[in-house]
């Protein structure tokens, strides 16, 4: 008799080798070969040539080898740190291969996954945990075998083992660690997030949904009602641990594995029908949702469907709208669904472009190619039951937080109010087209909540890409970069075409530039010789007034010079002969009496003036100008002949 344990893993390894995803079939399958797991594969996967040697009794089974075209691929299973991890097996066994065994080891609060082949001994199963767990061997008890206890020279093959295994450890030779330490693994843990892979049973449908260690179960089945519409007190479940008793307890402290962990949930038709199933499955692991039973316990009596119960108290939740109805001014409308969405799903969410929708084009699209990103516009439906999950399992996860920040400029509105879809619609008709328009407009309330993702383009913009609420967050992640591949590609010729224009500019203004400076030195140069004229002209006109008004001293003072006196004269008459600068000789005839200022006027209307030259004497060495010009030539010495000569002053 196989217990429970074994059963799941039986099951884990058939469908792993099989590749049936239907829990029901693969159970009903193994029931008919009374849980022999290699008779079960072979009445899936028969066998022609080959010998499959079962792992379980180490009995031979022969039959026909496997044909890979007469039975599908198994379907890869994602990747878990769950109870096990299945390995898939070759296609064609003609001799048996070593055999890879998996366990979980639990100690205290750690795990630790040991994979070996079963051809070796429970020895180096203790060695792994000593480098691991850092626990002598001799310490160390390892406990959770199902022949008992087991000595440490056992080869794993003998005890026909199934491929997953879960195991423990004591240490009653050393002490218990401390309750702070204990205190500080669960506030590590509540830090931690969890990924909840969880299946819809009925129909085969997949989830990968991301909690925090602090969330409740109470809340992750809240979320998977918004999912899969099956109301908290009808949710089927299997996988839950067995510790997680109370649907108050945070995820946490429920014994989950990190850091994933599969789930898988299904619809209760009725109360009577889910004693029946569970009277006739009583060795599988199932967990029945009792979440808020006895609140809604008589609700089908009074005509409710649990669904709408449920739907108003998620609407209750929500304590204000995201946006204001026939808001005026978009910027204070986003920055009051801002603070809403954050009030909702946390501080964790993608920046909100605060402003019109014409300012987010601006910001995105018309910069520099180099700057220039994608538009990300969300559109928020309060009514769609797909709007909690997508908010905080998807548009909330840290990858497409980041990921949206360094690449889009997001933009957000909220289309449950008819008046704001009207408004969002007038201007997506405006800057999309009507068929844009158009597809927003014939979108259904569940189909909600949207994410459409704009690329602007020289004359108009493009609709890259419209999701849907109902993706995963690698789905909506592929989606991103999909449209990041192409806007990358438009970029690199915008870039290329600007640079370009950039290049062509540059020279333009280079040779603009080059000319105007050309235009100023020749203006320059132009300027200056007219100047240096004008100076000319200038210092020409001061020159020939000056050289009219000597001229016209010279010639007053010419004019009033007493006439020369004859060498025959009855007064004694002085002759002077002045030498002047250019070897000339200046000779005149003086009255002895005459004063020294008829010499200086004589010699100053010859060209001469006499604050310009000093005149001079020879024997003795004298400056006549210095002396008094009102002396006679008799006092002076200047008689009755005397050479001078003329000498400029410095």
């Amino acid at each position: 008799m196989t217990s429970n344990m074994d059963r799941e893993m039986i099951l884990a390894d058939f469908q792993a080798c099989t590749g049936i995803e239907n829990i029901d079939e693969a159970i009903t399958l193994l029931e008919q070969n009374n849980w022999d797991l290699v008779a079960a594969i072979n009445g899936v996967i028969p066998q022609e040539n080959g010998i499959l040697q079962s792992d379980y009794g180490g009995e031979t089974i022969s039959g026909p080898a496997f044909d890979p075209a007469s039975h599908p691929a198994p379907a890869p299973a994602p990747s878990s740190s769950s109870a096990f991890r299945p390995v898939m097996p070759s296609r064609q066994i003609v001799e048996r291969q070593p055999r890879m065994l998996d366990f979980r080891v639990e100690y205290r609060d750690r795990n630790v996954d040991v994979v070996l082949e079963d051809s070796c001994t429970v020895g180096e199963i203790k060695q792994i945990l000593e480098n691991e767990l850092q626990i002598p061997v001799s310490k160390m008890l390892l406990k959770g075998w199902k022949t008992g206890d087991v000595e440490d020279s056992t080869v794993l093959k003998s005890l026909h083992l199934p491929k997953n295994n879960s195991l423990y450890v004591l240490t009653p030779d050393l002490p218990p660690p401390s309750s702070s330490s204990h205190a500080g693994a669960l506030q590590e843990s509540l830090n931690q997030n969890f990924m909840l892979i969880i299946t819809h049973r009925e129909v085969q449908r997949e989830y990968n949904l991301n909690f925090s260690g602090s969330s409740t179960i109470q809340e992750v089945k809240r979320n998977v009602y918004d999912l899969t519409s099956i109301p908290v007190r009808h949710q089927l479940w299997e996988g839950w641990p067995t510790s997680a008793t109370d649907d108050s307890m945070c995820l946490a402290e429920s014994g989950l594995s990190y850091p994933c962990h599969r789930l898988t949930v299904g619809r209760r038709s009725s109360p009577a029908q889910t004693r029946e199933q569970s009277e006739e499955q009583s060795t599988d692991v199932h967990m029945v949702s009792d979440s808020d039973g006895d609140d809604f316990e008589d609700a089908s009596e009074f005509g409710v469907d649990d669904g709408e119960v449920f739907g108003m108290a998620s609407s209750a939740l929500r304590k204000s709208p995201m946006m204001p109805e026939n808001a005026e001014n978009e910027g204070d409308a986003l920055l009051q669904f801002t603070a809403e969405f954050s009030s909702r799903y946390g501080d964790c969410h993608p920046v909100f472009f605060i402003g019109s929708l014409e300012a987010a084009f601006q910001e995105a699209f018309y910069v520099k190619a180099r700057d220039r990103k994608l538009l990300a516009i969300y559109l928020h439906h309060d009514e769609s039951v797909l709007t909690n999950v997508f908010c905080s399992q998807m548009l909330c996860a840290e990858s497409i937080v980041s990921y949206l920040s360094q690449n889009f400029i997001t933009w957000a509105w909220d289309l449950t109010k008819d008046a704001n879809r009207a408004r969002f619609l007038t201007m997506c008709n405006r800057h999309f087209g009507s068929v844009v328009a158009q597809t927003i407009r014939t979108q259904k309330t569940d189909q909600f909540p949207l994410f459409l993702i704009i690329m602007g383009k020289r004359s108009s913009n493009e609709v890259l890409n419209v999701i849907q609420g109902n993706t995963t967050v690698d789905e909506l992640m592929m989606r991103l970069m999909a449209a990041m591949e192409i806007f990358t590609a438009q970029q690199q010729e915008d870039i290329k075409d600007e640079d370009e224009r950039e290049a062509r500019e540059n020279v333009k203004r280079e040779q603009d530039e080059a000319y105007r400076l050309s235009l100023e030195a020749d203006r320059a140069k132009r300027e200056a010789h007219e100047r240096e004229m004008a100076e000319q002209f200038r210092l020409e006109q001061i020159r020939k007034e000056q050289e009219e008004e000597r001229e016209a001293i010279r010639l007053s003072l010419e004019q009033a010079l007493p006439p020369e006196p004859k060498e025959e004269n009855a007064e004694p008459v002085s002759k002077l002969r002045i030498r002047t600068p250019s070897g000339e000789f200046l000779e005149r005839r003086f009255l002895a009496s005459n004063k020294l200022q008829i010499v200086f006027d004589f010699v100053a209307s010859k060209g001469f003036p006499w604050d310009e030259f000093k005149l001079l004497s020879t024997f003795p060495r004298r400056d006549v100008t210095q002396l008094d010009p009102n002396k006679s030539l008799l006092e002076v010495k200047l008689f009755p002949q005397e050479t001078l000569f003329l000498e400029a002053k410095e």
